[in-house]
């Protein structure tokens, strides 16, 4: 079942790369306290995602931390070597924070993973995004279709956000 408006981000362990190598990061705590936008992809470098979605995060960053977002980030089920190189690849760095859920612990647990073994890619993230405040979820948006972009891209969020602060 998928997580709902409302509910609190799961408890899940994710491992990033960080200034000491490899590093854990309780992701729930990491949140707490925070206004953060998290969006799922469905795999770095994939067409849709390094072409539409993370771009789109990246040139929007500014627009969307000036509506009261800490943080942007990006989670897709792939290793954290992988999520850096994307991150480098992409300029995300101190616009939008690269998350690597290697083994879709936290993407599992929200009920927003597919079966894209037919691909070639195994257990993904569907495509969504979230407004999380202080660790519970607002504005979920799925889409249904895995390489749209359309309720999930930045454009849209940033349309959201303008609308939850009027």
């Amino acid at each position: 079942m998928t997580i709902a408006n409302g509910a609190r981000i799961p408890h899940a362990v994710l491992k990033y790369i960080g200034p000491n190598g490899m590093e854990d990061l309780d992701f729930t705590n990491y949140v707490a306290g925070r206004n953060v936008i998290v969006f799922g992809t469905p795999g770095a470098f994939t067409p849709s995602c390094a072409q539409k979605h993370l771009p789109g995060f990246v040139t929007n960053a500014d627009k969307i931390k000036q509506s009261g977002i800490d943080e942007i980030i990006c989670l897709s089920v792939n290793d954290p070597f992988v999520m850096k190189q994307w991150g480098e690849n992409a300029n995300a760095a101190g616009k939008v924070t690269m998350m690597p859920d290697w083994n879709a612990q936290l993407c599992d647990a929200m009920g927003l993973t597919f079966d894209a073994s037919g691909a070639g890619l195994g257990k993904r993230a569907k495509r969504f995004s979230m407004v999380v405040t202080d660790g519970v979820i607002s504005d979920l948006q799925v889409e249904e279709v895995a390489s749209d972009v359309e309720l999930t891209g930045a454009e849209a969020c940033v349309v959201r956000l303008g609308k939850r602060a009027a």
